[in-house]
């Protein structure tokens, strides 16, 4: 139950008993929220102010009249109103309590909403090009799509977790050259290096380790035949096409055991050259153009500069600038073929053409220019969709105050594996969302095993730990099965520490539910932190105040009531940690 959507009903319906000819679209604005201010009681309502002007009301009065409406609720307190007209409203702690009930009853699936309506979602992320493995700069867009997706999915979304991969254009055929470089290491080959490398078109840009099994795997299947003679054909056609398409597949098989190993999985994988060979991106083009959103123009150089390479020339052209963007943007190169725009418009109407009409995107921070020009093609090829973009910042690697060192295996990177097994999947995914993911963080690999209030992944999961050891204890006296547990009397939970947890508990469905219309996942591990700091304070002052220390033998009753407190806080942890894709700690080591 979300007390928040309840008592707004309340809050409509009184008003509409106070000014019956209020007009329904106005009332539905009206807004339900937890004050600023903790102490100035549980739930607040804009109401008075809302209807203020449009009804020609005085706002301070309104409210008054207003608060003696709710007062009268037999769940309320009391209600005030304060400042300019917001009302105040007290829930009675009776009231509180008895959602307790509710919590032991849902068990993890507390918080789980139908907000989302069944609507169709696509969340798109991690979609790293398959040039290499998985580094610490997709670790944070994975785990932040991942867990959005668990918290759309959980606010009752219907949820695709999509990888688009990016497999045509210039990278992918710098690794093809790349990989058939440790192929004729692996058949003997004399090649030189130097010698190589200067046949290779742009040079040989994926130089580590990571290729070397590859470069094998091409051996074990071909033997000889992708080579004349031991060494590189003069013709690349003979071997280019095998070669890429087989180096892809083993590059995408090693990403998403990387991703497996974080615990992110994804249901679609979408080929960018299956697009392309599909003619996806050329049908949607043609559409665009029969729109009149395509045409041949030429582009001004950049705002305040004019390189020295720049040549006016006509181009294929996409009319950006009418949805939105600040130029209108090309769909060619020189040379005819696609740009990778072109590509990404077939990409997100392929989505479209699949029904997903909210599309949610979760990109590197380094592709910030890149979200207006493709909010612009999104709205060109439907006005209604729905089209987010999350921008992920980099995250700055510490290990003994010094950035952490590259991996040997890769050559110029922190892989994600070496990430984990560092410090476990869990605390990796949990740490990578304690922060806004557009906001810049810092990953202190030795920070991240302090035992302390200052590691927020060890203390939401010892305050789990803590409950699960509260429980088993109590178990060898007391039925502690939750179904048990919510029968209990909870009147004797009055103390102001075990009501502050409790109000932290309730607020879960909540904090699900505009968490997932706003896309923010890491509003999940702020509220856990809270929950966490409530229960650890009321854990400490049992330490010196007996009465409200969890288990009394010669208190069964008082015992029953606070060990359905633990087991309410121990839900909500799970099913907080599990939609964030991590997994609730039963003991600490």
């Amino acid at each position: 139950m979300n007390i928040f959507s309840q008592f707004r009903d309340v809050v409509r319906e009184a008003v509409g008993r106070l000014v019956p000819d209020a007009p329904p679209a106005l009332i539905a604005a009206l807004g339900v929220e937890p004050p600023r201010d903790a102490s100035h009681g549980d739930i607040a309502t804009n109401a008075a102010m809302v209807l203020a002007k449009p009804l020609k009301l005085n706002p301070r009065a309104f409210g008054e009249q207003l608060a003696a409406a709710l007062a009268e609720h037999p769940d309320v307190a009391r209600a005030a109103v304060a400042g300019p007209g917001f009302v105040n409203i007290a829930l009675k702690p009776a009231f509180l309590r008895a959602r307790l009930a509710d919590i032991l009853h849902a068990g993890t699936d507390y918080g789980t909403s139908t907000v989302g309506a069944n609507e169709p979602v696509n969340v798109e992320y991690v979609s790293a090009n398959p040039t290499g493995p998985m580094h610490i700069g997709h670790c944070r867009g994975a785990v932040v799509g991942d867990a959005l997706a668990g918290l759309l999915a959980k606010a009752g979304f219907a949820v695709t977790r999509e990888y688009y991969v990016n497999d045509a254009g210039a990278q992918v055929h710098a690794l093809a050259w790349a990989a058939y470089w440790r192929y004729l290491q692996a058949i003997g080959s004399p090649v030189m290096d130097e010698a190589f490398e200067a046949r290779v078109p742009g040079g040989l840009q994926y130089k580590g380790e990571y290729l070397v099994p590859v470069g094998q795997m091409l051996a074990d299947r071909h033997g000889l035949s992708l080579a004349a003679g031991g060494a590189m054909p003069a013709d690349p056609s003979v071997w280019l096409e095998a070669v890429r398409t087989e180096t892809v597949a083993a590059m995408m098989e090693a990403i998403r055991e990387d991703l497996a190993a974080l615990g992110v999985r994804h249901d679609v994988f979408v080929s960018e050259a299956a697009l392309i060979a599909a003619e996806r991106v050329q049908e949607t083009l043609r559409l665009l153009e029969g729109k009149g959103q395509i045409y041949t123009g030429v582009l001004e150089p950049p705002k305040g500069q004019k390189p020295d390479d720049w040549e006016p020339r006509p181009q294929t052209l996409f009319r950006s600038t009418a949805f939105g963007d600040d130029i209108d943007r090309p769909l060619r190169k020189s040379d005819g073929s696609f740009t990778y725009f072109a590509n990404d418009i077939g990409n997100h109407a392929d989505k479209l053409a699949r029904g997903y009409r909210r599309i949610v995107q979760v990109w590197g921070a380094d592709h910030g220019g890149y979200v207006k020009r493709m909010a612009a093609a999104v709205k060109a090829l439907d006005e209604g969709a729905s089209f987010q973009v999350l921008l992920c910042q980099i995250v700055h690697l510490l290990k003994g105050g010094e950035p952490m060192r590259m991996s040997k295996r890769a050559g110029t990177f922190v892989t994600l594996r070496d990430l984990i097994d560092e410090v476990g999947r869990d605390v990796v995914r949990f740490i990578m969302l304690t922060r806004r993911s557009d906001a810049q963080m810092e990953f202190d690999l030795d920070r991240v095993r302090e035992q302390t209030k200052d590691n927020p992944v060890f203390y939401v999961q010892y305050a789990h730990a803590r409950c699960r050891s509260v429980l088993r204890h109590a178990g060898e006296q007391f039925d502690v099965h939750p179904a048990s547990l919510a029968k209990a009397s909870l009147d004797v939970l009055e103390d102001e520490a075990e009501l502050t947890l409790v109000r932290a508990l309730i607020a879960w469905p909540r904090v699900i539910e505009q968490a997932a219309l706003a896309c923010e996942p890491h509003r999940l591990a702020f509220h856990l932190y809270d929950v966490a700091a409530a229960f650890h304070a009321l854990w400490n002052r049992g330490r010196d105040e007996t009465e409200l220390r969890f288990i009394q033998a010669d208190a069964p009753e008082a015992t029953k009531a606070r060990l359905a407190l633990v087991q309410a806080t121990a839900t909500v942890i799970a099913s907080g940690l599990l939609t964030m894709g991590v997994t609730p700690a039963e003991e600490m080591r």
